[in-house]
């Protein structure tokens, strides 16, 4: 559980406008059908159905299959000449405001994910899953309802917004990653996007408050699969054996020393030796041991070099002792970078939701990782996290956990912020 500080704020829901106070119950029972019918990544089929099927009950323009199980919803506002073109562009950041102001017609991007993890549920709830061992643990069912009425909400109110708005709905977000080949598929063309944004439930921060920040928002996700080879024996003669366990031993506390020595003290970084497994017999010296581990940091100047070092590190030790090894390294994520002026222009939209000066969380970084990260290298955009944890409704369950649950009332919520951000971009 997370601590008391989940517990919410008070929610003033005359902040959310009628029009989304209304479409709340429609919110919670799409996000509760989602919630039922989890799936992986890039199996999200009868997810991807019943987007289409709502984008096409309420004439929104739409593109199904990309990426395999991905929809990119297009809607286009009414250009509204009762706004200077200097009016138009006040809020927005002044590196987006110089693009769009080439183009006329500004895009921004709104995106949300819709996979599940392989988790048994283990809540006694009428919408708990009914998938076995596949279970909505992470908010993703909130994003794409939230995208859902988002969609609805502009469609329904062409006229307050002016140029388009794209709603990718991505798959595969917990892995192997559908942001990269949703890029790759051209998601971003045609209109080019200005910018982008999306939002994570957050139940590492109560309901009523939202995380934004500039910069580095989450961290780069690497991994390692290492085999050490050593020469197996018995275990009274060690002499006649090369000892992997040993080995993986002196490993593990020499990769430590990667973070406490070689990164600046002021900088963030994470190495972790998650898995370790070797040996049969307790009197049989292994001559094979397997460690599996992840990397995380913020600064991307660290690209690289964390892998390097732990190879070094390996090879070193490995050397020392006569064994060998098999290193399999993968770069997944890059870290979240958040840009100066649109993190600046979603505060400014939130503040209006949610109640200040507490309702803001501006430090709210996390080592946790997401291919949100691919979107914001290509064009400026910013990431937030959206607080959904009520302590004293028992909906505080860290992320990934089997009983993970959060308030849906940030439902209304997060539409209510998607829509502004939509109205004062244009």
């Amino acid at each position: 559980m997370v601590s008391t500080s989940s517990k919410p704020l008070n929610i003033d829901l005359s902040r959310i406008r009628s029009d989304i106070q209304a479409l709340q119950p429609q919110l919670v029972a799409w996000r509760r059908k989602l919630h039922q019918r989890p799936e992986l990544g890039f199996q999200e089929h009868l997810t991807a159905e019943f987007v289409a099927e709502k984008l096409q009950q309420w004439g929104i323009e739409y593109q199904t299959g990309i990426a395999k199980t991905g929809i990119v919803a297009v809607i286009r506002g009414e250009e509204r000449g009762a706004r200077s073109e200097e009016e138009a562009y006040t809020s927005v950041l002044p590196t987006v405001g110089d693009k769009i102001r080439d183009s006329r017609l500004p895009v921004l991007a709104i995106r949300a994910d819709m996979d599940a993890l392989p988790i048994q549920e283990e809540n006694d709830v009428p919408y708990r899953s009914q998938h076995d061992g596949v279970m909505h643990a992470c908010g993703h069912d909130g994003h794409t309802a939230i995208a859902l009425g988002t969609a609805y909400y502009l469609s329904q109110h062409r006229d307050t917004f002016s140029g388009t708005v794209k709603i990718i709905f991505q798959p595969a977000e917990e892995g192997p990653g559908g942001a990269k080949p949703m890029i790759e598929a051209g998601v971003l063309k045609n209109p080019d996007v200005d910018a982008i944004i999306g939002l994570h439930l957050w139940n590492n921060l109560p309901l009523g408050t939202v995380g934004v920040r500039s910069g580095a928002l989450m961290a780069a996700v690497e991994t390692f699969h290492c085999t050490i080879l050593g020469k197996g024996g018995h275990g009274a003669m060690p002499h006649q054996t090369v000892d992997s366990i040993v080995v993986a031993a002196q490993i593990v506390n020499g990769l430590q020393t990667i973070v406490a020595r070689n990164i600046d003290p002021i900088e963030s970084a994470v190495v972790t030796v998650g898995k370790l497994h070797a040996g049969t017999a307790l009197n049989v010296i292994a001559d094979t041991a397997n460690m599996s581990g992840t990397v995380r940091y913020f600064n991307p100047k660290f690209e690289g070099y964390l892998a390097q070092r732990i190879e070094q590190i390996i090879a070193g030790i490995c050397q020392s002792h006569g064994a060998t090894y098999e290193l399999n390294y993968s770069q997944l994520y890059p870290p979240v970078i958040n840009d100066p002026g649109m993190a600046e222009f979603v505060r400014s939209q939130a503040v209006r939701v949610v109640e200040t000066p507490l309702g803001i969380v501006p430090e709210c970084q996390t080592m946790g990782g997401e291919d949100m990260s691919f979107f914001l290298q290509q064009v400026p955009g910013c990431y937030f996290f959206l607080g959904a944890a009520n302590l004293s409704r028992n909906l505080a369950y860290p992320h990934h956990h089997p009983r993970f649950d959060f308030d849906e009332t940030a439902l209304g919520m997060g539409v209510e912020i998607f829509v502004r951000c939509v109205e004062n971009f244009s």
